[in-house]
């Protein structure tokens, strides 16, 4: 081969490299955007990467935009996925992955080798040059299946992305629910206190008359001293959780200062959705971790293949040789280096590739039975909490206004007095904050059955609204 015909040689490799590999930046922003998409169809919010300080201003400003009034959930959602610094560490570590991915699946530049050699004897110079391109024929006898194995972390880089993101959603819906849960039950305290603090004030005015004992003015007194510390026990929280959708949100301290949350949770559904076990199965399949599961299944069943090739045989290197000795004619050649399996036939390669094999195979049944039971257990959540959302809805807090009402009618009547009346009251704060309690529980599981739907299963709530009925009613 002469020596003009090299670079030819290294044009062609390099030009079926860069074909068969496929352009990193092409495919980061074919993966970008089939994220955009399933983000848009199964969480109704796209995600936004902000690559340049112009994208960055622009969607500051629109968090400015949504902040100046009460954030709804569908505002926080495209906060969380379009501005929160956690979020773009995500979209960038996946690029960082995809283009991995890209590398993995072209051949290693080939090896220009260049010696230039002399010796000097009775005032001659006697000079050698050595000319070598070497590369790996291995390489690029084997590209097919490392395209193959690219393409399948490709899938996988995609199927991660999505997972993040919906567990990002889970985690804002969760943060969101749980914080103006929270504000509307501290305003709701602070109402009570003030109430208690009027009831302690008129007991402490009517024992200085004489009209109260000493026993009657401590429980008034009592009364209000547990509304005030429930109330700093209430702030306290909403603070917390205030604090806690903040950083989800991933907002800076000017912008979380301006942040304000509706003043209660909306309305719950008029009914159950389709929840039926035709409807979970199908979910199910299309969770995000159990086809996160199947593809890396299916990579290494396509790895397996590979590896009983490398196994025996893991290089084979080519080598274009072309040297020039002063006063001998021009060597040209190649020269071919392969390792020889004499000491390692590979059987522990390809037994540790089957059990890998196998232990992917068990963990995708192990994923599909859990998901199973994850969705099964979010159902029973969810239809729990409904239905106890709408029995204080619907008959508890009704009940309480009831009694309430013919309260006052018997006091307006004087037939009873104003500490009776207040009385009343006090037991009418449990049923208000346990109907509170009780929607906020209700978002929340239907927080997490979306998750568990999609493959980021969450926490379902632990309904304790009982409790809150008997802690705030009972001893008054």
């Amino acid at each position: 081969m002469t020596t003009g015909r090299w670079p030819r040689v290294a044009a062609v490799a390099a030009l079926s490299a860069s074909l068969l590999g496929g352009c990193a930046g092409t495919v980061i922003d074919d993966n970008f955007s089939a994220l955009e998409a399933y983000g848009t169809e199964k969480l109704g919010t796209p995600p936004r990467w902000l690559q340049s300080d112009g994208e960055r201003s622009r969607m500051a400003a629109e968090v400015e935009r949504m902040l100046a009034k009460p954030l709804s959930l569908a505002d926080a959602q495209r906060i969380a996925v379009g501005y929160s610094p956690a979020f773009q560490v995500v979209l960038a570590e996946a690029a960082a992955a995809s283009a991995d991915a890209t590398r993995s699946a072209r051949v290693a530049n080939p090896v220009l080798r260049f010696e230039h050699l002399w010796r000097e004897h009775d005032g001659e110079r006697d000079l050698d040059i050595g000319r070598a391109l070497s590369f790996s024929l291995f390489d690029v006898l084997l590209l097919p299946a490392r395209r193959e194995q690219a393409e399948f972390r490709q899938r996988q880089t995609r199927l991660k992305a999505a997972a993040a993101l919906v567990a990002k959603v889970g985690e804002l819906r969760q943060a969101w629910v749980e914080a103006v849960a929270a504000g509307q039950l501290a305003d709701y305290r602070a109402a009570v206190a003030e109430a208690a603090e009027v009831g302690a004030e008129l007991a402490r005015r009517m024992q200085q008359v004489g009209n109260f004992s000493r026993l009657q003015r401590a429980r008034e007194q009592l009364a209000y001293a547990d509304a005030v510390a429930g109330l700093a026990r209430a702030r306290h929280t909403a603070t917390a959780a205030r604090e806690a959708l903040t950083r989800v949100l991933g907002l800076p301290a000017g912008l979380a200062a301006r942040l304000q949350l509706p003043a209660h949770l909306p309305d719950p559904p008029a009914k159950l959705p389709d929840d039926s076990d035709e409807a979970l199965r199908s979910a199910r399949d299309e969770r995000l971790d159990l086809r996160l599961a199947r593809a890396e299944l299916d990579r290494l069943a396509a790895a397996m293949g590979l590896t009983r090739v490398t196994s025996v045989v893991d290089g084979m290197h080519l080598s274009l040789q072309n040297n020039s000795e002063s006063g001998e004619v021009r060597q040209r050649g190649y020269e071919i280096e392969l390792p020889l399996p004499i000491f390692d036939f590979g059987d522990a390669t390809r037994a540790g590739a089957r059990a890998r094999y196998m232990a992917a195979l068990h963990g995708v049944a192990e994923v599909a039975r859990r998901a199973g039971s994850e969705l099964r257990e979010a159902r029973a959540a969810y239809r729990s909490a409904w239905a106890l959302e709408r029995h204080y809805r619907e008959e508890v807090v009704p009940l309480r206004e009831t009694i309430s009402e013919e309260m006052l009618y018997q006091y307006n009547g004087m037939l009873i007095g104003i500490f009776e009346l207040l009385a009343d009251g006090r037991s009418r704060v449990g049923a208000v904050i346990a109907a509170i309690e009780a929607r906020r529980d209700l978002w929340l599981a239907d927080a997490a059955l979306k998750g568990a739907m999609l493959g980021s299963p969450i926490p379902p709530p632990a309904m304790q609204t009982g409790a809150a009925v008997a802690d705030a009613g009972g001893g008054h």
